[in-house]
């Protein structure tokens, strides 16, 4: 199957890149590289170089594909708050753009990466696909916004459609070029800052008295190559016209102070970190039922938070 992957040359595009061809699936890739890195293109394969919001573009690099898995558009929750219609502009008239043209070709396959902003911040842990969405950025407002797009194609145009909501990824792969991990400018991620944190410049821990094990916030993470792998599953299962909609994560989360521990294992010394107060507005914990991925797409993580601190700081080095 030809696919084209749009965002393809950043984190998990690239990661997805490397994982789908090694599976024998044939790629293009459509990035503008304002965030990704076109270093991560595999020697041969089909880039261009363009951007959502350019037809021309986005109808080259759909030529001879079946199907579509979309990463591309703009991600720091911060800079939507920021930049709002910068952010409603890149991802959702982009990907409107792309399903116009998808539209004009005769190409009838997606897999969306959403995310679980869309939920805002939820009434029930963990999160159902079935919770409200109220998104409380603007980030999370477009990928909202994208889902319903999906759910209108799917319904005029017969597009079949999946979208895959999840909160942070993490961890790294190694393939023969090296290894594909975070490179953020600025980073925003848990992860690296922890692995980065010193003692001059240590991390803030925010509250250590939440209503949790260990008195430190949970959040939901899933290993990059766990994540791909249900972007796979998710294209195979493509079909009838429909949008499905599924939440991806390890399904328990970790608390700071896990991860944290996990970094320090796999640095060899302990990670310095400083107490700070609670920051207005984090939940305590945040933390996805994957019920419906399991059972819909025979999907379930199989790497934890050791595994994703390692690779992390293996691609680190």
């Amino acid at each position: 199957m030809k696919v084209l992957i749009t965002g393809g040359t950043g984190y998990i595009g690239a990661t997805a890149v490397e994982i789908m061809r090694s599976l024998g699936y044939e790629i293009t890739i459509l990035d503008d590289c304002s965030t990704g890195h076109a270093d991560t293109v595999p020697t041969g394969l089909s880039f261009i170089q363009g951007s959502l919001l350019n037809p021309t573009d986005v109808a080259q690099a759909l030529a001879g594909v079946e199907a579509v898995v979309h990463f591309a558009g703009k991600s720091l929750v911060g800079e939507s708050v920021e930049k709002p219609d910068l952010y409603h502009h890149v991802n959702v008239d982009g990907t409107r753009i792309l399903l116009d043209q998808m539209h004009q070709v005769g190409v009838k396959k997606i897999v969306f990466s959403s995310s679980a902003a869309t939920y805002g911040e939820p009434t029930q842990i963990p999160i159902k696909e079935s919770a409200a969405t109220a998104p409380t950025n603007p980030y999370g407002a477009t990928k909202l916004a994208i889902d319903h797009m999906l759910s209108a194609e799917s319904a005029v145009r017969g597009l079949a459609a999946t979208s895959l909501r999840y909160f942070n990824v993490a961890g790294a792969l190694h393939c023969d070029r090296g290894w594909l991990t975070e490179r953020h400018n600025p980073e925003t991620h848990l992860i690296p800052n922890v692995l980065r944190s010193s003692a001059e410049n240590p991390l803030k821990i925010f509250g250590g008295d939440w209503p949790t094990p260990d008195g430190t916030c949970i959040r939901d993470y899933v290993h990059v190559i766990d994540l791909i792998d249900a972007h796979v599953k998710a294209l195979e299962s493509l079909a009838s016209p429909h949008h499905e909609i599924y939440n991806l994560g390890s399904g328990d989360g970790y608390s700071v102070r896990q991860v944290v521990a996990a970094a320090s294992t796999a640095l060899g010394y302990a990670v310095p970190t400083l107490d700070s107060p609670r920051r207005a507005g984090d939940p305590a914990v945040l933390i996805a039922d994957i019920s419906k991925a399991r059972d819909g797409l025979n999907w379930i993580p199989t790497r934890g938070i050791e595994a994703m601190v390692a690779d992390t700081v293996a691609s680190f080095k």
